[in-house]
């Protein structure tokens, strides 16, 4: 598939997949920018870039692994939807739970980003079918 891209200043980075598509569903995304994050505070964070979706698909923003296990960041909002209508810049939120400020240098991968299809719905009012689990949820099913 073929999605179209459009750097936003010329230090933008293309979102890029580590290891190849045939091993990763998840593009690295870059800083286009320095940014501190400071402890519990939600920082947002440019990416440079801007995409146009065809219809049908969305991309998601998610946490890093190692960014979560390193320095403790991670996204509040994960994963992030970016619509297919939507033409502005990514950006991203970022959250330090860690003790010190994080730095983030122009470059550094800060995020994944998956491209993925959706059906849309529609809504159909009418009675729910019965099933064995029926309304039951939050460890319902044991530990």
């Amino acid at each position: 598939m073929r999605v179209k891209i459009k750097r936003l200043r010329p230090e933008a980075f293309l979102p890029a997949y580590a290891h190849g598509p045939a091993e990763d569903a998840g593009m690295d995304l870059r800083s286009a920018e320095e940014a501190f994050l400071q402890p519990g505070v939600p920082g947002l964070v440019s990416t440079g870039i801007a995409i146009e979706l065809p219809p049908g698909y969305e991309a998601q923003v998610r946490p890093r692994s190692g960014l979560a296990l390193r320095h403790a960041i991670t996204l509040p909002n994960s994963p992030a939807t970016i619509d297919p209508g939507y033409r502005g810049e990514i950006r991203v939120i970022l959250l330090n739970h860690g003790p010190a400020e994080y730095h983030v240098q122009a470059g550094d991968r800060i995020a994944q980003l998956v491209i993925a299809r959706y059906e849309p719905v529609e809504w159909e009012e009418s009675e729910l079918s019965d099933t064995n689990r029926g309304q039951g949820g939050f460890g319902s099913s044991g530990r």
